[in-house]
């Protein structure tokens, strides 16, 4: 695998990229050699982010985690990326090129089952401002809220961002 660092807010020092490359390693028998993976590490005050993008023939596989200490963060990121590349093996088999028996993977045929709705909420939705919105979202300790915006009277999704700003969505 061919693998590009990328600091954000640091320099990405000769250890953190030997670190990241032996556990990089890891996935190497999922993918062909030739195979670009683009990792981005950055610090945001004691947040320590690594982000990690794999393009293959067909999708994309990515990873981000977020902890107070980049050596976690690279730990985390990687069982992250080896969850998606077991769960999505059967893809990944028509697509890529495996340099080994496929039968050494540990694959869990209840993981392959799709996501399904296991509750169902329904709730009236009385016209409110954005900041209304705001505020019931803060109480009800929900990172998104739906309602109708009462100067547009159409639905509306009102969500926190990474940065604890708030977003809005709206349709068009």
């Amino acid at each position: 695998m061919k693998i590009t660092y990328t600091g954000k807010n640091m320099e990405v020092s000769e250890y953190l990229r030997e670190l990241a490359d032996k556990k990089l390693s890891k996935l190497e028998r999922y993918f062909p050699a030739d195979t670009e993976v683009q990792v981005t590490m950055a610090v945001e005050k004691n947040r320590h982010i690594i982000e990690v993008t794999i393009p293959y023939s067909g999708g994309i596989i990515r990873g981000e985690e977020v902890t107070s200490d980049m050596y976690a963060s690279i730990d985390n990121v990687i069982t992250k990326l080896e969850k998606q590349i077991i769960r999505h093996k059967a893809k990944l088999e028509r697509t890529l090129r495996y340099e080994g028996d496929t039968d050494e993977y540990e694959y869990d045929e209840e993981e392959d089952e799709a996501p399904r709705i296991v509750r169902v909420k329904r709730f009236s939705m009385k016209p409110m401002s954005v900041e209304e919105a705001a505020l019931q979202m803060e109480l009800l300790g929900h990172s998104f809220f739906v309602f109708t915006n009462d100067q547009t009277e159409e639905m509306n999704v009102l969500y926190r961002r990474k940065d604890g700003n708030y977003g809005l969505i709206e349709a068009e």
